[in-house]
């Protein structure tokens, strides 16, 4: 039975508004951009994920302009730290924008360029990652995040039910059958098997926005 349905995603829906104008404005911004978010299904699953763990440091492969910071920035402590990556110096400024009129007494960090590059640049543990860049980067962000991992933190890497490939191919290769993707879907499915394989993270994929794989760390 799909519980994947409209009605249900409605139901997601009505437990997602947060009632926040910086949100809104944001998701209107980037529907008039064509601009791709997590959405607020996501962003309210984010936003649990961060006040459940209690996390104070968290890091982001990919940021856009915020948007998925500024779900659940306001429910870290105070003495929090964000830090936001993206390529475009431009998306990083609107996320400052935004952010500057966002609930959040911690610090947040803009970092242009190169994520991987980024991370090297700031110290753990981490106890949230969100791994949303290059989709055939996001086993190599896993293996640099693993190590700076606090006890019990979680990753979240996004886009992982989404692309062109059929569920049958994607479950054959996973079983190791030697499949034809593009560099993108080859780059998640490296990422689920890889995730899957250690033992050192209890993983769900949950099926919400371009689905979410969620990855608890048990050192």
């Amino acid at each position: 039975m799909d519980l994947v349905t409209d009605d249900n995603l409605s139901v997601i829906s009505g437990v997602t508004d947060v009632s926040s104008p910086v949100l809104e404005e944001m998701t209107e911004y980037a529907h008039e951009e064509e601009f791709p978010i997590v959405g607020p299904q996501s962003g309210q699953f984010l936003r649990t994920i961060a006040a459940a763990t209690g996390a104070r440091h968290v890091f982001e492969f990919g940021s856009g302009f915020g948007y998925s910071a500024a779900w659940y920035a306001n429910v870290l402590p105070d003495s929090s730290e964000i830090v936001l990556t993206d390529y475009d110096n431009e998306n990083l400024a609107r996320a400052k924008e935004f952010f500057e009129r966002i609930e959040f007494a911690g610090d947040v960090h803009y970092e242009d360029g190169d994520a991987m590059e980024s991370f090297t640049r700031h110290d753990g543990p981490w106890d949230l990652v969100l791994i949303d860049h290059a989709k055939s980067q996001y086993a190599d962000a896993l293996s640099i995040a693993r190590s700076e991992l606090s006890e019990n933190a979680v990753i979240v890497a996004d886009n992982i039910l989404r692309g062109p490939a059929s569920q049958d191919d994607i479950r054959a290769a996973l079983q190791g059958a030697a499949v034809d993707f593009n560099e993108s879907t080859t780059g998640i499915i490296e990422y689920i098997r890889t995730v899957r394989d250690d033992d050192a993270f209890e993983t769900s994929i949950v099926p919400i926005g371009s689905g979410l794989a969620i990855s608890a760390y048990r050192p």
